[in-house]
């Protein structure tokens, strides 16, 4: 009934969406984000909504007790983007939210990774960097890492420290075009600090903090800067700065030989968990470029990767839990996951094709085998 009801209810919102330019529907739902965050009791009825759908399923990965399975991936909540470190700092201080969704995002959707977050600010990339098709089940983006910075993230998340649910992820990424090995360590170092430093006294903070290696929409390459040279020195790199549990995420497109070098370079960098995968280079629809794949295009690649991953950890025996990502739609996607290996899970596109309770069906439908909207 409770599922029937919410089918019901977001049935008319898909329809506007299925209308909307995903542009115009993205800037809606990052607004959205915004105001919901700043609603007295918002959070809270998010979280009621939640717990009578999501079934409990507590779910241990990558060295973190999670409450579910689902984790949002990074990118929805990660802020806003800015030009300049100094005035991304400012609007924190003049207590701006420059993080919609920090608030609402974990209690209606779950356990979150805000970023990706570059060591300084960033706009991203300009005009058109967002395509969907609906019926189809995909969304293709090159936002360029637009964040504020691990800084004024940092400041902003630690200064709403008490408000931040139990468990939260924090991700983070080489700025694009950094391809000196030793300026590409120092940047991940720094970013990570920012966040140490904001959260050092704090009885809460991140619970796992990512490297993203892969980036597929940016102007970087994102196969060649998914080396084991790179991993060993960044990983080692936040193994040093920060001691939360650590997780690294790789792109769809590697090689059985790449694969088995990077686990290896995990096994010697306390690494706990691999998320597989980001989305997938792909050239843009408007001819302009390529840009990020992501939800029943990107499936089978991703679900491939996770197949051959879990070989290469299994060959080479190195203790690491695989976090799945790409076109986990419904229940029978997570299941086809979970059958290849992966111990939890990251879906975004859901949430577009489904709504914000997408996490819930998928979960509950994993459970039945049968899809409920």
């Amino acid at each position: 009934m409770i599922t029937g009801l919410y089918r019901l209810a977001w049935r008319p919102a898909a329809a506007v969406i299925r209308r909307t330019d995903p542009m115009t529907a993205h800037a809606c739902t990052v607004s959205t984000l915004r105001v919901a965050d700043g609603l007295p009791g918002a959070a809270r009825i998010a979280r009621s909504m939640r717990g009578l759908l999501m079934p409990s399923e507590a779910v241990r990965v990558g060295g973190v007790d999670l409450p579910s399975p689902l984790i949002v991936a990074a990118g929805l909540v990660k802020g806003d983007g800015f030009a300049h470190e100094d005035a991304a700092l400012a609007a924190v201080r003049a207590g701006r939210d420059i993080v919609p969704g920090w608030r609402i995002g974990p209690a209606l959707l779950g356990p979150v990774e805000f970023g990706s977050y570059t060591r300084h600010p960033r706009l991203g990339n300009r005009g058109r960097v967002l395509w969907r098709d609906v019926d189809g089940g995909w969304m293709q983006n090159r936002i360029g890492l637009r964040n504020p910075g691990a800084r004024a993230a940092a400041a902003h998340l630690a200064r709403h420290a008490a408000e931040l649910p139990a468990v939260w992820g924090l991700s983070l990424s080489v700025s694009p075009g950094v391809d000196d090995l030793g300026r590409s360590r120092d940047e991940v170092a720094e970013a990570a600090g920012c966040f140490a430093a904001a959260f050092a006294g704090l009885e809460t903070g991140p619970a796992w903090l990512t490297l993203n290696l892969s980036c597929p929409n940016t102007e970087d390459d994102p196969r060649g800067n998914q080396s084991a040279e790179l991993a060993l020195a960044l990983c080692g790199a936040l193994a040093q700065e920060a001691d939360w549990p650590l997780w690294v995420k790789l792109g769809p497109d590697l090689a059985d030989h790449q694969l088995a070098a990077l686990v290896e370079a995990f096994g010697a960098t306390s690494v706990r968990a691999v998320i597989a995968t980001n989305t997938l280079a792909a050239p843009a629809p408007d001819g302009t470029g390529s840009a990020g794949l992501s939800g029943s295009r990107l499936r089978p690649r991703a679900l491939d990767t996770v197949v051959r991953l879990k070989r290469a950890i299994d060959d080479t025996g190195v203790a690491l839990d695989i976090v799945a990502g790409g076109g986990i739609l419904d229940g029978a996607d997570l299941r086809a996951y979970r059958d290849a290996g992966a111990v939890a899970a990251m879906v975004y596109t859901a949430l577009v094709m489904r709504g914000p309770l997408a996490g819930a069906l998928i979960l509950r439908e994993a459970a039945t085998g049968a899809r409920d909207a």
